[in-house]
């Protein structure tokens, strides 16, 4: 398939980026070809979607269900305190177009579940998942896995914050990494924002290597950061043969 010609414009507005050693114009065509599928827009899956339509993304799919909350506005950058009790992903949608106003966007008024996992996944090429709930998270990575499409999973938890990449048929999948739901996991959890605005970028990073083929995805490789003490973990992460999504006879 033909990649979408640069504007003169979008020349101008990316050239910062495009001069990265063998970025170019040809890496910036594939940033706006590209279709990114988003799950949670909130302070991490919105620090992620911001600045993939800052690099150029041509088109962002977006999930995102519920309205604003004051305990919201320490990390959601893309939401303003006169929005408190209006729908989420109409705040989302406006600020990313005020940045990017040739950004396409399919806002997605649901969090992730089984019922809509797949059709969500079809629109991509790459794959985020911020979600707060593992139940999210895995329902996604089942239809990621299924679709045969790679995924970014960012979490974070008070100063810690996590950032892996999976892709089917070659690393294990995120069933592997979190076998069971944590009994004791709740939707409310300590975080600061600016963690969630780390974790955000570094999955932005991870979503234009994957779409351009530059650097070294995490694919395999676990990065753990606790913030508090700045100390950061490469973990190596495997695919485990008894996965009921990507174990044996189930990926290849």
């Amino acid at each position: 398939m033909s990649l979408p010609e640069l504007t003169a414009e979008e020349r101008a507005i990316y050239e910062w980026q495009m001069w990265l050693p063998g970025f170019g114009e040809a890496a910036q065509r594939k940033l706006k070809g590209a279709s990114v599928l988003v799950s949670r827009v909130g302070g991490l899956g919105g620090n992620v979607a911001y600045q993939l339509a800052a690099a150029g993304v041509g088109r962002l799919v977006l999930a995102h269900a519920g309205n604003l909350r004051p305990g919201d506005l320490n990390r959601q950058l893309l939401q303003t305190h006169d929005r408190i009790g209006q729908p989420r992903m109409e705040s989302i949608v406006r600020r990313l177009r005020d940045l990017n106003p040739r950004l396409e966007v399919s806002a997605v008024a649901e969090n992730i579940s089984d019922t809509n996992a797949a059709a969500l996944v079809a629109q991509a090429d790459v794959v985020v998942d911020a979600a707060p709930m593992f139940e999210e998270r895995l329902a996604l990575n089942r239809a990621v896995v299924a679709a045969r499409k790679p995924m970014v999973e960012c979490a974070v938890y008070a100063f810690e914050a996590h950032v892996t990449t999976f892709i089917p048929g070659r690393t294990g999948c995120l069933q592997c990494l979190v076998p069971e739901i944590p009994p004791d996991w709740r939707r409310h959890f300590p975080v600061l924002g600016a963690v969630s605005g780390v974790a955000g970028c570094l999955g932005a990073v991870e979503v234009v290597k994957l779409l351009t083929g530059l650097g070294e995805p995490l694919a395999g490789t676990r990065l753990v950061m606790d913030l508090g003490t700045m100390e950061f973990r490469r973990l190596k992460t495997a695919r485990r043969a008894d996965c009921p999504v990507c174990g044996v006879g189930k990926a290849s």
